[in-house]
């Protein structure tokens, strides 16, 4: 299990002061995916215009380059501005299979100061029933803590 107090500290001490954010999603991505051998690809997907994503910052395997906020986890966590958390997703319906080896998901909002969704955080498992409540609570934490600071002309 990720020990979230230790990963919260190490970003914040790299992250503090730092406005890009690609740079703070380059950064965060590496550190969470290396937190937890739960966490099988863990990545940034940037709202470029309405109703769209774009691949970000991420690491694993590649990640699909474009999610309408139509389809698959990440486009309904962007729309609804909600956590998902999905313990198995073939039984999710519309889910974008990535990767062939992706059992479980949690996909969360990305906010700027404005409580705008300026991307989500999707956190891949290839064990099903990876992620809990506490782990979307906690990294919602972090998020907040270093996006929150954004303000729109910095997340554009």
């Amino acid at each position: 299990m990720c020990d979230y107090d230790s990963l919260a500290a190490r970003i914040h001490a790299l992250t503090e002061g730092e406005t890009d954010v690609v740079a703070l999603m380059a950064t965060m991505a590496c550190e969470i995916h290396h937190s937890d051998d739960r966490f099988d690809w863990t990545g940034f997907y940037r709202v470029t215009e309405p109703g769209l994503l774009k691949i970000g910052p991420y690491q694993g395997g590649h990640g699909c380059l474009v999610i309408p906020f139509s389809r698959g986890v990440c486009g309904a966590a962007a729309r609804s501005g909600q956590p998902q958390i999905v313990s198995d997703v073939d039984a999710f319906p519309g889910h974008i299979a990535c990767s062939s080896s992706t059992r479980s998901e949690l996909v969360l909002p990305v906010f700027d100061r404005e409580k705008r969704v300026i991307g989500v955080l999707d956190i891949d498992s290839n064990r099903e029933n990876a992620f809990t409540a506490e782990d979307a609570a906690r990294l919602e934490q972090i998020l907040a803590g270093v996006f929150g600071q954004i303000g729109a002309s910095q997340a554009a």
